[in-house]
């Protein structure tokens, strides 16, 4: 099981927070009880963020900040605190935006970046190519689930 707190700091229209959680749950690949955080942002506070912790300065989709309990002893940590992946900071506007320019439900794009999120929050990746074939691989297959089609085939009907 696997719960998702989702704050919502912006005015945008967002696709059902029910889907949003279904996402998240599809994408946790954990035995033990998980949990996250969906903050939803505006352009102002995604570029803020994106500068200060990628040294990019422009409003980005999404950013994860995982949890590192690495370092900690074992038994410090609760099953709930244990079981916490992280952050996720999404730009609602920019969202739209990209799905409106890649012919793509808005819908569907949330769903892909709220499971591209939480997989990294699980320590996935893509900045080498075979984490990228894999990470992108898994994201196909567990859309597919929920009938979201391939987002990285570029023929999505909106």
């Amino acid at each position: 099981m696997f719960h998702l707190e989702i704050q919502n700091e912006c005015a945008a229209a967002l696709p059902d927070p029910a889907w949003l959680v279904d996402c998240a749950q599809l994408a946790y690949q954990g035995e033990l009880q998980g949990s996250a955080v969906l903050r939803i942002v505006g352009p102002d506070e995604a570029r803020t963020l994106n500068h200060e912790f990628r040294d990019k300065d422009y409003a980005t989709n999404i950013l994860s900040f995982p949890s590192d309990f690495s370092d900690l002893p074992e038994g410090v940590l609760d099953d709930e605190e244990a079981g916490y992946l992280g952050d996720l900071v999404v730009c609602a506007d920019i969202i739209a935006d990209e799905a409106k320019q890649q012919s793509k439900s808005v819908a569907h794009h949330w769903a892909h970046l709220v499971v591209h999120g939480i997989l990294h929050l699980q320590g996935y990746d893509h900045i080498e190519e075979d984490e990228a074939a894999l990470m992108e691989s898994l994201e196909i297959k567990l859309l597919g689930k929920i009938g979201v089609p391939d987002p990285y085939n570029e023929t999505e009907a909106s």
